[in-house]
């Protein structure tokens, strides 16, 4: 029979004596906070998100599912902005986890910090979905993904302080290659200063703001209202008047419609989301996010000729 020498059996009981780092276990409403709490967090956290990046944010179905991942968290990270209004509270209910009630380190708002855009002076329904807090896509800019990862640091440190030291080197590494993208977005997108685009839905004033374009024209007639063939009519008209050429659409908007306009005007469909994963080469994380959709734009910008104002 063989025996084990005395060292040897010393050194495997130490090893299973030493403490082993519990992983926060972070629930993020969309899969864009979700990457950048992967980044931030990396291996001292699990995370998954509660919404597809295929599907519209506004309308979750709240699932008994949600409710066991919710009940089972450490945080739980949503924008702040009532995006997720219409289905996350009989969620956190449901879930009665006093790690991540309204209040607690464990519950993070990402809109924290961020100056919010198109902040309504009054709430009339009449005119679409509109959110009190203001628009709630503030994360299609890069300069607010860097000021939520810098929150996510910072609280999830909070939460787990002997992680405190890695949430900072992570967010360094993701800061210096964020900035290092975001120069060479700038000057992609640069010489389309200007320039006006159509999308679907407005998902995307503060990407607008950031980038020096113009997002004034939506195939929806009013935020959350399906098109119209009359909208659509003046839609065609407005562009072509404009020499507008690209129309941006997202994996849950219907990309029939955005063909029919882009038939009628010359424009190019760019397909793009706003969460990691909801189209082909974005699988990988925010950035890759980011410049996929600079990369579809500028192509499309480019087709007439570029440039022009």
């Amino acid at each position: 029979m063989n025996i084990l020498p005395p060292v040897f059996t010393v050194a495997v009981l130490a090893l299973f004596a030493m403490p082993v780092h519990a992983k926060l276990n972070v629930v993020a409403t969309t899969p864009d906070f979700a990457a950048l709490a992967s980044a931030i967090g990396g291996d001292r956290v699990t995370v998954s998100a509660i919404a597809k990046p295929t599907e519209d944010p506004h309308f979750v179905d709240a699932r008994p599912s949600f409710i066991m991942k919710l009940a089972k968290a450490d945080v739980l990270i949503e924008g702040g902005a009532e995006l997720e209004l219409g289905w996350l509270p009989p969620l956190t209910e449901g879930a009665r986890n006093k790690n991540i009630a309204v209040g607690t380190p464990g519950r993070i708002r990402a809109s924290d910090g961020i100056t919010m855009l198109e902040i309504p002076g009054t709430l009339d329904r009449s005119q679409g979905d509109i959110h009190a807090a203001g628009n709630p896509h503030f994360l299609v800019d890069p300069v607010n993904a860097l000021i939520v990862a810098g929150h996510f640091a910072s609280a999830f440190a909070g939460i787990d302080p002997a992680g405190a030291d890695a949430y900072q080197a992570n967010l360094r590494q993701f800061t210096e290659r964020l900035n290092a993208k975001l120069t060479a977005w700038q000057a992609k997108l640069a010489p389309f200063q200007g320039r006006g685009v159509v999308s679907y839905h407005n998902t995307w004033p503060y990407f607008a703001r950031r980038f020096g374009l113009k997002f004034e024209l939506f195939l929806e007639p009013k935020p959350g209202v399906p098109p119209t063939p009359g909208h659509l009519v003046e839609v065609i008209q407005r562009m072509k008047a404009g020499g507008v050429n690209a129309i941006l659409v997202e994996p849950f908007q219907s990309r029939q419609t955005a063909a029919k306009v882009a038939g009628e005007t010359g424009a190019t469909v760019v397909e793009v989301t706003q969460y990691p994963g909801g189209v082909k080469g974005t699988e990988a994380g925010y950035i890759e996010m980011i410049d996929q959709m600079v990369e579809g734009l500028a192509k499309a910008l480019t087709a007439d000729g570029g440039g022009r104002p």
